[in-house]
């Protein structure tokens, strides 16, 4: 991921070799080369993707100036504040990377575990949650993504209970995500704990745009709303679905997902087929962006 931005664009290739100084360790080459199970590392997956979105949103043709909000989903959100000014792209990198580690630490590998659940109620997926919680521990809505899409999250046994209720219950589809902790849930107390003392250390700055928090799905501009809802969002869950919709009240009429991959432009037709979608992430996807961005300007 980021490999052809890295070749074409030098503002990329300073941002991964920026973010290598501050890890001590090639971040280009984990994300072009591998190994793949170092990468799917939570602590190396987080800043991998967060350097390859940054290095595309520095590459995207002034994309800032015609932000009117931001919002970024999990990590995303760093990202977001990255483009909104809040957060220095230095301090992000170091603090995703803590952030992977808390997180790992709090739930050692295999403990946990998180699945999409697609074709079921939201409140069906709550009183599921609800009860194998009473029964097996631990497992709770952690992404609010779309109308037909929740994620859950918990500790691996109650977490493969609730999906075959799922799947009883009348799920269209039960599909369990790789990923090596259980993000959005109460277990990650701990990592909210250590993550707020790296925050801290941060000197953090207002908003240029609007961020549209993952917390409570409303605009911020401060830091220290901004501050509070990425300590937050580690044990809460997403309310992703609610913050498009705010988006939207706030008059966004283009999303522009940037970064690797299309999951949240996929996630945006399940919110609204009539919303205008596109994404960056290598060079034909940039080029078309640009000349978009180009043209809404001559408006």
């Amino acid at each position: 991921m980021g490999k052809e931005v890295h070749r074409h664009f030098d503002v990329a290739r300073k941002s991964y070799e920026e973010a290598g100084q501050v890890l001590g360790w090639d971040v280009a080459r984990l994300c072009f080369e591998g190994p793949e199970e170092q990468l799917n590392q939570t602590e190396y997956t987080q800043p991998a993707i967060l350097v390859t979105s940054i290095a595309v949103w520095r590459s995207l043709y002034d994309a800032g100036k015609i932000a009117a909000c931001v919002a970024g989903h999990s990590l995303g959100e760093y990202t977001a504040l990255v483009a909104a000014g809040a957060l220095s792209f230095p301090d992000a990198v170091r603090l995703v990377h803590l952030r992977g580690h808390f997180m790992q630490e709090a739930v050692p590998a295999g403990r946990g575990k998180m699945a999409a659940i697609v074709g079921l109620a939201k409140r069906e997926i709550e009183d599921i949650c609800q009860s194998i919680s009473a029964e097996s521990g631990v497992v709770v809505p952690a992404n609010y993504n779309a109308p037909d899409q929740t994620v859950i999250s918990g500790v691996s046994e109650a977490v493969e209970k609730a999906m075959t209720r799922a799947m009883e219950k009348g799920a269209k589809r039960v599909v369990p995500l790789s990923v090596s902790v259980p993000s959005h849930s109460p277990l990650m107390n701990e990592a909210c704990i250590q993550l707020s003392k790296e925050l801290d250390k941060v000197k953090g700055e207002d908003l240029a745009v609007p961020l549209i928090n993952n917390l409570q799905a409303r605009p911020i501009k401060s830091w220290p709303d901004a501050k509070a809802g990425l300590i937050d969002q580690l044990s809460s869950p997403l309310l992703w679905e609610e913050s498009i919709q705010t988006m939207r009240t706030l008059g966004a009429d283009l999303f522009i997902e940037v970064g690797p991959g299309r999951v949240l432009s996929g996630l945006l037709k399940k919110i609204d087929r009539r919303l205008e979608t596109m994404n960056a992430e290598d060079i034909e996807s940039l080029s078309k962006m640009s000349a978009r961005i180009k043209a809404m300007e001559k408006v």
